[in-house]
């Protein structure tokens, strides 16, 4: 089956033909790095990693280029109230992001440019759509003429007459007051770069075009963000590559937000939850199936209660995972995942449709248990090994299991004190004291605690 991708360009799902036959180029806008990420940043590399995967999976050779925007007005206007250089700053943040990226089991991107690492490339694209007329120079600053490139807005499906384009501090000399800046004047302190037009900034947009062409060509398959990127990020970059002569992208994916209240997770909002103070509550694993189970193009309503669910539900799987390992040993992942699976991701990445699958094999799985059936459990976990690692939530990958997740190490923690209450209730069993061995049993069963006597002696889990 053709994988079938929502095109936003399109307004529609279209198949995915690929530019280069077994090939895929992707371009997503990475993180602007004034600070650090909260669990709303953190989704789109989440669900874009998940689509990366499962191309990988149908077999083609993925190029992953995610950027960072290491300079803009909140990068310089943080600096300017720390007293603190705004590299510093940019690139403390950036780690921060490398750090949450790989907590929540995101694969490195294949490359991971830096806006200021990219200043040529934006004066030759500069350069090239002044000659061409779509751009102009005027006080320092050089301006993209919309009404110079008649296919602007049709990404947003806007209306030129009805566009209040968003202008910055010092930005002057605009012919039009739609025209947006690709590179900003020099103010005294702040960073620049000698330019044929003086010494100045980018403009947010630029890097991303120019960086593009750089890394994936005139022409590439995907490029995607969050859909508060639509406009103007993503307009402004298709007007600058498409002017300058590129195909640009033929594909437009866009991710939707985590919410609370209703509303965009954001700083300005006060709401954020950073993902360094999450990953101390709640085991990583757990978080990227919260964040990543949900179809992309959905709003998430963040909640306490959402994430206990979220916990349950992995926590079911998991047990599965544990049971049968104990019983059999180690498993490897089946070479294919189950057909509803392939065609549940197919179709636009239905990672919610898939989770159902993987949920039934699971539930099959401790049916074959329960009967005994060895046979059947291996290969219900060999299935369910595969799909787990399409979505990155395989229990068993060495990513999960190298001793880096805070929560496997509380896990061990909670193991040894729940293994000592339950000494104590062995010992009470064996004196045929049962009434308290029942009180013990039901006391962690209060506590959230299932506990099942096998012939291996008794197991806990989260009930």
């Amino acid at each position: 089956m053709t994988i079938r991708l929502y095109d936003t360009s399109a307004r529609q799902i279209r198949d995915f033909t690929p530019l280069v036959p077994g090939c895929v180029s992707i371009y997503l806008c990475g993180a602007t790095v004034q600070a650090a990420p909260h669990i709303g940043h953190i989704r789109s590399g989440l669900n874009f990693d998940i689509m990366r995967r499962w191309f990988a999976y149908r077999g083609y050779d993925v190029t992953f280029v995610r950027n960072i925007t290491d300079i803009d007005d909140k990068i310089i206007k943080k600096s300017a109230e720390h007293g603190r250089p705004w590299w510093a700053i940019g690139y403390e943040n950036e780690v921060a992001f490398n750090a949450a990226y790989d907590a929540l089991g995101c694969l490195r991107p294949t490359y991971e440019p830096r806006a200021t690492g990219h200043i040529p490339e934006m004066i030759e694209m500069m350069r090239g759509l002044i000659e061409r007329g779509h751009a102009y120079a005027a006080d320092g600053n050089v301006y993209f003429d919309v009404k110079s490139f008649p296919g602007y807005l049709q990404l947003s499906n806007q209306e030129l007459d009805d566009l209040r384009q968003p202008s910055g501090e010092g930005e002057t000399g605009k012919r039009d007051p739609r025209d947006f800046a690709m590179w900003k004047a020099a103010k005294e302190g702040e960073p620049s770069w000698e330019t044929p037009w003086g010494r100045g900034r980018p403009g947010w947009h630029l890097e991303c075009s120019a960086m593009a062409h750089k890394y994936l060509g005139a022409a590439f398959d995907i490029h995607g963000g969050g859909i508060d990127l639509i406009f103007p990020h993503h307009e402004n970059e298709i007007a600058q590559a498409k002017a300058f002569g590129d195909d640009f992208a033929a594909y437009w994916t866009h991710n939707a937000w985590v919410t609370m209240s209703g509303e965009k997770m954001s700083k300005s909002l006060g709401n954020s939850l950073l993902v360094s103070e999450m990953v101390k509550r709640w085991r990583p694993i757990v978080l990227r199936y919260y964040l990543g189970t949900p179809h992309y193009r959905s709003m998430i309503e963040y909640s306490e209660e959402a994430l206990r669910e979220a916990e349950s539900a992995f926590a079911r799987i998991e047990g599965f995972v544990q049971r049968v390992v104990e019983k059999t040993g180690p498993v490897e992942p089946a070479a294919e995942v189950p057909q509803a699976f392939a065609e549940a991701m197919d179709d636009d990445l239905g990672v919610p449709q898939a989770l159902a699958i993987v949920h039934t094999t699971v539930r099959q799985g401790n049916s074959a248990l329960t009967a005994d059936d060895k046979e059947s459990a291996v290969a219900r976990l060999a299935e369910l090994r595969a799909m787990l690692g399409v979505l990155g939530l395989d229990p068993l990958d060495e990513s999960w299991s190298g001793g880096t997740d805070r929560g496997t190490d509380l896990h061990g923690v909670v193991d040894s004190l729940v293994r000592l209450v339950l000494e104590q209730r062995q010992a009470a069993r064996s004196r045929k004291d049962y009434a308290t061995a029942d009180a013990i049993r039901d006391q962690l069963q209060q506590s959230g605690l299932a506990i099942e006597d096998t012939p291996a002696g008794p197991r806990w889990s989260l009930s």
